[in-house]
């Protein structure tokens, strides 16, 4: 079973007057790299909320919005008194120069940035301990969503390696009529070349012998079926992160499908070849998203 690192959720839950929502998206990427957002809040505990998303999402692009909205009983407000005098005094030397009266100026410059905020209150343990349980519950609704997102992810790759392995089927079928094709190119090669007379038989045999095991693809065919092999293994296996293992085998597939293609000598094999290596990109497109 694998997971796509692809994943959203969302989870509302309301502790006390406030009402805290949390709000998780999860892109492919080769570590995690978390963007969390938070309100002052919560702040105090920016490091307990990066090791819950650690411990639960491991890897990928994460983004963690959490927000909250107050209920009931009115919130105390700090009003920053000595930014509206310096912001007043601006105001009436402009309105003087353009002289203009300073009605509503008040009302304007309470509504500037950082003029007016929220007291620098700080969530309690109780408050903390509710926000935990919501966030929990948004990181299970990412994992479930990447589970099912994981699902067609696996039916995808499982199809293009079991592709590779019906193909790699029809080069085996191959490689004895290959072989023996080689052998009596390169005898009547040489039969030409030097006249059948003057050949030594059992030099002429070895000679062959040597070349046709320095283009024998029999080892790269039975590496090539046992990374298929552990690739549908890891697929079906329990673990949770396997995206890593299951790029590195194939880019050992990879490459023993190039040495094939490059050893074969083939016409038939090299088409075989073609097909396997696009199987092989097509696999490779899908394990980018894989956890």
């Amino acid at each position: 079973m694998i997971k796509s690192m692809t994943g959203f959720g969302r989870a509302e839950g309301t502790v006390n007057d406030n009402t805290y929502i949390v709000e998780i998206r999860t892109l492919n990427g080769k570590q995690l790299d978390v963007n969390l957002k938070l309100p002052a809040l919560v702040k105090p505990y920016e490091f307990d909320i990066r090791t819950m998303l650690q411990e639960s999402l491991i890897r990928g692009y994460v983004e963690c919005f959490i927000s909250v909205r107050q209920n009931g009983s009115i919130k105390p407000v700090v009003i920053n008194t000595g930014l509206i005098k310096s912001y007043f005094a601006q105001m009436k030397e402009v309105a003087a120069e353009l002289d203009t009266d300073t009605n509503g100026v008040l009302a304007a410059i309470l509504r500037l940035p950082e003029v007016v905020s929220p007291s620098n209150e700080v969530a309690d343990d109780e408050e903390w301990n509710g926000l935990k349980q919501v966030i929990a519950e948004a990181l299970k609704a990412t994992n479930d969503h990447r589970e099912d997102e994981g699902k067609a992810l696996q039916e995808e790759l499982e199809t293009r390696v079991l592709n590779i392995q019906k193909l790699e089927t029809e080069v085996a079928r191959l490689e004895p009529l290959r072989r023996e094709r080689i052998r009596e190119e390169l005898q009547k090669h040489i039969e030409e070349n030097s006249g059948k007379e003057s050949l030594d038989p059992n030099r002429l045999e070895q000679e062959i012998i040597y070349y046709i095991e320095k283009i024998d693809i029999r080892e790269e065919q039975v590496r090539l079926r046992n990374h298929c092999k552990y690739f549908l293994e890891i697929l079906k296996n329990e673990e949770i992160s396997n995206g890593k293992k299951l790029a590195f085998l194939l880019q050992e597939m990879g490459r023993e499908i190039n040495t094939t293609g490059s050893k074969a000598y083939d016409a038939d094999i090299q088409k075989y070849v073609v097909l396997m290596k696009d199987e092989l990109e097509k696999a490779k497109e899908q394990t980018f998203n894989v956890l």
